[in-house]
């Protein structure tokens, strides 16, 4: 049994703490928020402690899990390296790629065990679609096209401390398209306008939801990501791969496997209504994938090297919006 701590009893919180909870290779030990009364509904609920400060949830665990408020990823994650504890942590690991390299580099010097949460790696249908490439199913890869769409824009209060576009929503796509293509893009031009809200334009919020994005990769092999906050019929997600010899496919969900036929039509079911819905078994599988890992000893990925990669793709990504121009990726 891994003795999990737990900080951050937000939204996302609530669900690691259920999950935390349900797997059997866990005793979910405690829980920590700034909120003490949102910390102790999720210990009563899944029957952990709530504890007044991150250096009390560190204590007498094998393990915590980061997800608290963005702001404080890189103070925990160096806090918990301190207390000799494994870490699962939210993305990103700071909205600052210098500080985030910063905290990466001193986890690294004390030998810690931390895992980035790139949740979509353990989508069934993506991992299925990884394997065929490995397999060479496809041949050598020449265009892999990633679609991240929907269904809403975000608050603007979200927004604003959210990093933009890049950052928050397709550096998770970032990560999917180095997976996949094993290796690291070389280059990235981004495109993108407000148009579902008109108001991201200002400086106040200097954000697209609507935007493409095409990379290179050492070899000449091309990657394009579509990003939209905004869909009309849900939330959209696929991934395709063309290679020198198949094109392999994992397609967007809907919310159930029925078609009805009838006289002139036919009607499918319609497809989940948001991020969370499509991707929520995705977070029991990477917490099953962490544990594994620990118990095994075998070496931690999604890396925090990995986390890093994918947000220095989004930082380029992010500039080639202002500048126009394909943007070289600095690692």
């Amino acid at each position: 049994m891994q003795r999990f701590a737990l900080l951050g009893a937000g939204f996302i919180g609530s669900v690691h703490a259920a999950n935390l909870a349900a797997n059997p290779r866990v005793e979910f030990v405690s829980v920590y928020d700034v909120s003490a009364e949102r910390a102790a509904a999720v210990a009563a609920t899944h029957g952990a402690t709530a504890v007044g400060s991150v250096a009390e949830a560190l204590t007498g665990v094998d393990a915590v899990y980061i997800a608290s408020s963005t702001d404080t990823h890189a103070d925990n994650l160096r806090a918990a390296v301190d207390a000799g504890v494994a870490v699962l942590c939210e993305k990103p690991i700071d909205l600052s790629l210098e500080r985030a390299r910063e905290v990466v580099a001193y986890a690294d010097s004390k030998g810690a065990k931390v895992m980035v949460n790139f949740n979509r790696r353990f989508d069934p249908d993506h991992a299925e679609l990884k394997r065929i490439v490995d397999a060479d199913g496809v041949g050598t890869v020449e265009l892999v096209q990633l679609t991240s769409r929907g269904p809403a824009v975000p608050p603007l209060e979200y927004v604003k401390v959210s990093g933009g576009q890049m950052r928050d929503q397709t550096v998770h796509f970032f990560d999917l398209a180095r997976w996949i293509a094993g290796a690291d893009p070389v280059e990235v031009f981004a495109a993108g306008s407000a148009l579902a809200e008109p108001r991201l334009a200002e400086p106040e919020y200097d954000d697209v939801d609507t935007s493409v994005c095409v990379l290179k990769l050492p070899d000449g092999a091309l990657v394009q990501i579509d990003n939209n906050r905004r869909t009309g019929y849900g939330y959209d997600e696929r991934i395709e791969v063309l290679g020198s010899t198949g094109l392999v496919e994992s397609m967007r969900h809907r919310a159930r496997r029925v078609t009805h036929y009838q006289a002139g039509a036919v009607v499918e079911s319609q497809l989940y209504a948001g991020w969370f819905e499509r991707m929520q078994p995705t977070y029991a599988l990477a917490l099953e994938h962490f544990v594994e890992l620990l118990e095994t000893g075998a070496p931690i990925e999604p890396s925090l090297v990995d986390g890093l990669k994918a947000q220095a793709i989004a930082e380029a990504a992010t500039r080639s919006l202002h500048t126009g121009v394909s943007e070289k990726i600095a690692y």
